[in-house]
């Protein structure tokens, strides 16, 4: 070929060689990524698969779970059912057929606990079965039976069981009866202080008929002479707005005297009954030239509201505060003449000669009385509040206690000791009765003569006949003053009538108002 390139045969074959190790190498880097790509998934699924059976065999198994509660309910039940029958065999309960079904129950659960027990190394095999073909479900519905009949005898027996349960309700019932008590014992003393404390419609009507009579007679009833306050005399006081048992006090003392002319009576009383009492007085003046005084209690210009407390609680409404009750505090200031006075209560009876009072030594104390304690019984802790520091700080629960009846002071030494502002002292820090109750005067009369009472022989004064009916007669005759103490007064239909006599000998049945008034002796 004249004039054109010239063919090379080499360079073609070289580019094919090329090319064909180019394919080569990239097949061969395929291949490779396949493979380790291929590696790496198989890896991956094999992990994913180790994990996933972890997983499933953490996984509890719901037929071992239901086994072993159904296990555990009936091994607990056959151990409280046990303890039940043991608790009734050492009762000796006579339900023996209780008893036998507790043991017989104890029994039956234990076995089935057992059989419980024994079935368990099969549960895993079983896992898969059938829920029809489940070899545990009659068991398991014959332990649910008993675990709920062992329920059921439990709950029916515990309260007789039950120690706990029977403490309580033994509790609850001991409370409920001391609350009636104490309401019955409220009431009681209620009706008993409004029975003692009421005026009978003959005193009322002896009262008005006297009062009635000196209005219509005044010419009869002269204005009695003031007495001489004469300390060489013998001097009582009383206080008292019941006619009859003041001329009762009075008559028995001047017939058991040796020298009644030496005996004088200062009977103070309520304003009201002040002219009935004059007028009883003056009609039927005391035998053997004995003397009776009687005022009122508003004659006593100390008795006001600045002075004394009583007065002021008094005005304040305190209606259920008796001022008659509260004058033997102020003997003293009453009677400042006097070194020496009786007080006597309206409901005693003089039995013996009460001068030698007048002579007994008293060692310097004020107050000469008849103690009441024996043994534990009435010491000053059954008066007072020894909670409270005022009471506790100052005096002993031990102390003896001691009665009113008939008290023998002296007012020389009262005015020593200041017994009259000692009291006011108590009476106002007691205002909130959280020292004493206020029914009584005693507890008062015990705070203010604390360690200045000297006791007297128990023979002086017997007390007790109105409320205790074992009093012997040989006590009783050998006693100075006998005391209608308690709500069994003698005027009161209610009196005991072994006792009553004593009383009513001394009554003057001449008075002629005593049958108008239907006054029964």
């Amino acid at each position: 070929m004249a004039g054109g390139r010239p063919f090379r045969p080499a360079h073609g074959a070289r580019v094919l060689v090329s090319a064909a190790l180019t394919l080569l190498l990239f097949l061969a880097i395929s291949s490779l990524l396949s493979s380790s790509s291929s590696s790496s998934s198989s890896s991956s699924a094999a992990e994913v698969a180790v994990h996933r059976r972890s997983f499933l065999a953490a996984e509890p198994d719901p037929l071992r779970a239901r086994f072993e509660l159904i296990r555990r309910q009936a091994s607990d039940h056959a151990a409280v059912v046990a303890a039940y029958a043991a608790h009734a065999r050492r009762l000796k309960l006579d339900a023996a057929r209780q008893l036998a079904v507790f043991e017989h129950l104890s029994s039956s659960l234990s076995s089935i606990s057992l059989r419980l027990s024994s079935a368990g190394a099969g549960a895993d095999a079983e896992a898969d079965a059938d829920a029809d073909d489940d070899p545990l479900r009659p068991l398991e519905k014959e332990a649910k039976d008993r675990v709920k009949l062992a329920r059921q005898l439990v709950a029916e027996s515990k309260e007789s069981f039950d120690t706990q349960l029977k403490i309580q309700k033994l509790r609850d019932t001991v409370f409920a009866v001391h609350e009636q008590l104490r309401r019955a014992r409220r009431l009681r003393d209620l009706s008993a202080r409004i029975a003692a404390g009421s005026t009978p419609k003959s005193l009322h009507c002896l009262a008005m008929r006297l009062m009635a009579d000196r209005i219509a007679r005044p010419e009869s009833y002269p204005a009695p002479a003031p007495l001489d306050l004469d300390s060489d005399l013998l001097h009582y006081a009383l206080f008292s707005d019941n006619v009859v048992a003041a001329s009762v006090v009075v008559a028995s003392a001047v017939r058991s005297a040796a020298e009644p002319r030496r005996h004088v009576f200062h009977v103070v009383t309520d304003p009201m009954y002040l002219p009935a009492m004059q007028a009883w007085f003056t009609r039927r003046p005391p035998a053997r030239r004995a003397r009776v005084e009687v005022r009122s209690a508003a004659e006593f210009a100390f008795l006001n509201a600045s002075h004394s407390p009583v007065v002021r609680r008094i005005e304040a409404g305190r209606s259920d505060l008796g001022l008659l009750e509260h004058l033997r505090f102020y003997l003293l200031e009453m009677f400042p003449e006097l070194r020496r006075i009786v007080l006597l209560e309206e409901d005693v009876v003089v039995q013996r000669d009460l001068a030698p009072l007048w002579t007994v030594d008293l060692d310097g104390k004020v107050n000469g009385a008849v103690e009441t304690c024996f043994g534990g019984f009435r010491r000053y802790s059954r008066y007072l509040n020894f909670s409270h520091p005022a009471v506790r700080e100052r005096l002993s629960p031990r102390a003896c206690a001691w009665a009113y009846g008939v008290n023998v002071f002296d007012l020389d030494a009262w005015r020593r000791e200041r017994c009259t502002d000692r009291f006011h002292r108590y009476f106002d820090l007691n205002e909130d009765g959280s020292l004493w109750s206020e029914g009584s005067v005693l507890p008062a009369g015990l705070m203010t003569f604390y360690g200045t009472t000297k006791p007297l022989d128990k023979s002086w004064h017997v007390m007790g006949l109105g409320y205790n009916p074992s009093i012997s007669p040989e006590e009783i005759r050998n006693a100075a003053v006998i005391h209608f103490s308690g709500n069994m007064k003698p005027w009161l239909d209610v009196a005991l009538n072994q006792y009553k006599h004593l009383w009513t000998k001394y009554v003057d049945t001449e008075m002629e108002f005593l049958p108008l008034c239907n006054f029964g002796l």
